[in-house]
């Protein structure tokens, strides 16, 4: 294998807290980087790094770590424009937009829906997100769940089957009956392309012996548990994620004292979405109260067509640091470290020996510019799995 080192770095975050006491970005200034095969082998001071085999002067701009995306939705058809543009003239969100993209989804092909797929995460992979979880749930037949999941599984290894997004249409009047499928046949033709099971907790969604049911079906089945949780109003989401230890509550937009204290005392990661309250103006949530509790937080987009339409990680951190009281660092630890911490990996989110080697190149000299400048195109170069892909 051959071993490549980027060198002249004005700053470069390894979310490795040993090497900073004050910071757990673990920054090093005038630093390199070297890259072996798929993995980080070596980082540093510049001046120290060892020879290589080729070189490539990062020209005084900053590394970070590849954006991990852990939650989205991308298997789907159609857009929802004409809801967009109604809830921005003034009609409320709620969960009930999602049948429009059912049909959608339904009526498309495989190589339409695959085509989506492989469109979005150019988009993503342009503005330096390495790793993405991407969800079924657009579908809410056995056929259709199936065949989003086996679509998303050429893509990633973080699949989550989402089977439980809403009640199907086609069981309006048969809720429990739609849990049943959920759980039965459904699950049975989803698990074998899938890592995680999710439900969508909410008011017109799934309620909380529900949730229970389908999460406790799924971790029978080997599928580990996340949590839409919290987003439109108070709940039992948070809770339960918590109770299952699943690895996350996802929005976490309305929260009592005692959600925030749950998630502080368990390992389930709160992921923030700040996608969604800005294209359905809603309320913010609060990540300085979840922070300073001692949770852990991820962020994420929630690429998806009606609530959160957008791939850009730079653009939620720029949201996360203005609208939700994060702090530029912990903006990109969170949309870093802390997507990794919400898959349960490891081998991501970090720039340290023995990584995987996911590296941003900034056009900045610093990593706060992410917010500093929203909006502004400032990924120079991308890495994946130590190949130079943008």
């Amino acid at each position: 294998m051959t071993t490549t080192a980027i060198t002249n770095i004005a700053s470069l975050v390894t979310n490795d807290p040993s090497l900073r006491a004050d910071s757990p970005l673990g920054t090093i200034r005038d630093a390199a980087v070297v890259i072996e095969g798929d993995r980080i082998v070596w980082t540093g001071e510049s001046s120290k790094a060892p020879a290589t085999d080729n070189a490539v002067d990062a020209g005084g701009r900053a590394v970070v770590p590849g954006f991990v995306d852990s939650h989205s939705h991308l298997v789907f058809a159609g857009d929802r424009t004409e809801e967009f543009n109604a809830r921005m003239s003034g009609r409320a969100y709620s969960a009930g937009g999602i049948r429009t993209t059912v049909a959608a989804t339904r009526a498309a092909t495989d190589e339409q829906l695959a085509a989506n797929v492989a469109r979005y995460l150019a988009e993503a992979l342009r503005q330096g997100t390495t790793t993405f979880e991407t969800k079924s749930g657009y579908g809410l037949t056995v056929e259709d769940e199936a065949r989003a999941l086996r679509i998303a599984a050429r893509h990633t290894e973080e699949v989550t089957y989402l089977g439980a997004h809403i009640v199907s249409p086609d069981y309006a009047d048969d809720p429990a009956g739609y849990v049943d499928l959920v759980t039965g046949p459904m699950l049975d033709a989803c698990a074998p392309y899938a890592r995680w099971i999710d439900v969508f907790c909410e008011k017109g969604a799934f309620d909380g012996d529900q949730v229970r049911a389908i999460l406790t079906a799924g971790m029978a089945r080997g599928l580990h548990p996340r949590v839409h949780a919290n987003q439109l109003g108070h709940g039992p989401g948070v809770q339960l994620a918590v109770e299952l230890d699943a690895a996350s509550a996802d929005h976490c937009t309305h929260l009592t004292d005692a959600d925030v204290d749950a998630l502080a005392q368990g390992d389930t990661v709160a992921t923030l979405l700040p996608g969604a309250e800005f294209s359905t103006r809603a309320t913010w949530p609060d990540a300085r109260r979840i922070l300073d509790a001692g949770a852990t937080v991820a962020l994420s987009t929630d690429c998806n067509p009606g609530s959160s339409f957008t791939s850009s990680m730079p653009f939620c951190i720029a949201l996360a640091v203005r609208d939700m009281g994060m702090t530029p660092d912990e903006a990109l630890w969170s949309a870093t470290a802390g997507g990794a911490a919400a898959l349960r990996r490891t081998d991501i989110g970090r720039v340290t020996p023995g990584a995987r080697a996911d590296l941003i190149l900034l056009d900045a000299p610093s990593h706060v510019h992410l917010a500093y400048r929203p909006g502004v195109p400032l990924v120079h170069a991308v890495w994946q799995r130590g190949e130079r892909v943008g």
